[in-house]
């Protein structure tokens, strides 16, 4: 995805010739995205099926890596800095709240680091978000980790009901919830011996997005979710994280056609949708072109093909960080901040 992969040439899609119909139906699927339940006690072992792959960890971690954001932040968020020798791979600023915690943990890259990085920081366990991660072309594949005695922990969320055989960023089998994103958190805190904590900022996340939903009639309101790039645009498919929110909260993606986590999108089609509220990512990083929020309105205003769209000329506007917009506990954010900015703009009955 653009929040994971190096930048990609644009290939963009054109109304009705390539956009996937639909989302799919299916069940619901395990949070650890593999079969069977995981077994050991909170100080102990712990084993669980993992994206399939059986992880083993014979004692809580305390040397461990993550290497994307989210990661890290769910990490962080149980408390767990103490146990932590290196973070990377990071687009925004950290969640509000645990700037401190995560100030005392060594950042080993902005982006990705070198397995050689990695391995130096001498870890016990490593854990990502997103399966290129730890596949080939980035940090590297589980099984170099393991052959070095090192277990790893994909995040679900990348790997239940989703396709990555392509070359994009995905395929949704099966549209994304919360409770893939609740089953990490209590995954992690399993395995560093923590299940209460994970629990609570379980019940805290839920809490939040109850909160967030009620009162909240958008009656159908229309949105488009942007992530990066100007030049051949990411926008949100119906079925990952933005897919959440829009359920959450009532509002129609306005490519809820494709299933694709991600895909890029030219102009022509965007403006000829015309959604009522654009939902954009304020990025802190520079991979891409129109990665602040500010350059993607600067570019929206001036553009002859996007500057008369409707949620243009009524500046309604949702910034979002780019990890609201990832499956990560700051989904919940981002179900907040729509939420809020629905009522600012009227779209709420």
């Amino acid at each position: 995805m653009p929040f994971a992969h190096p930048v990609r040439s644009a290939v963009l899609l054109v109304a009705g010739a390539v956009l996937v119909a639909g989302c799919g139906a299916g069940g619901p699927a395990g949070p650890s995205g593999g079969k069977g339940p995981a077994t050991g006690d909170a100080a102990g072992p712990v084993a669980l099926d993992n994206c399939g792959q059986r992880v083993e960890v014979p004692s809580p971690p305390r040397r461990a890596v993550a290497l994307d954001q989210g990661s890290a932040e769910i990490l962080l968020s149980l408390g767990l800095a103490d146990r932590m020798v290196g973070t990377a791979t990071w687009t925004d600023p950290v969640l509000k709240g645990i700037e401190k915690a995560n100030a005392g943990v060594p950042r080993l890259a902005e982006r990705y680091p070198s397995f050689e990085k990695v391995l130096d920081a001498e870890p016990d366990f490593v854990s990502a978000s997103f399966l290129y991660t730890l596949g080939e072309g980035g940090v590297a594949t589980r099984e170099r980790f393991a052959k070095l005695g090192v277990p790893t922990y994909l995040s679900p969320a990348d790997c239940v009901g989703k396709d990555n055989s392509g070359d994009g960023d995905g395929v949704r089998t099966t549209p994304l919830t919360m409770d893939t994103v609740y089953g990490e958190v209590r995954d992690l805190a399993r395995i560093f011996g923590v299940p209460e904590r994970g629990e609570k900022l379980v019940g805290e996340l839920r809490a939040r997005v109850d909160k967030a939903r009620a009162g909240t009639d958008s009656g159908g309101a229309s949105v488009l979710y942007w992530f990066s790039d100007s030049q051949g645009p990411y926008m949100a498919g119906c079925c990952g994280a933005p897919g959440i929110v829009s359920g959450v909260l009532g509002v129609r993606n306005v490519f809820d056609d494709t299933k694709e986590e991600w895909p890029q999108i030219n102009w022509e089609t965007v403006a000829d949708r015309d959604p009522d509220v654009l939902v954009i990512a304020d990025l802190a990083r520079k991979a891409q072109s129109a990665e602040s929020a500010a350059k993607k309105i600067e570019f929206l205003e001036s553009h002859p093909v996007t500057r008369n769209m409707t949620a243009v000329r009524k500046k309604r506007y949702v910034t979002l960080s780019g990890q609201a917009m990832n499956p990560t506990i700051r989904t919940v954010e981002g179900i907040e901040q729509v939420a809020a900015a629905l009522r600012t703009h009227g779209l709420t009955r």
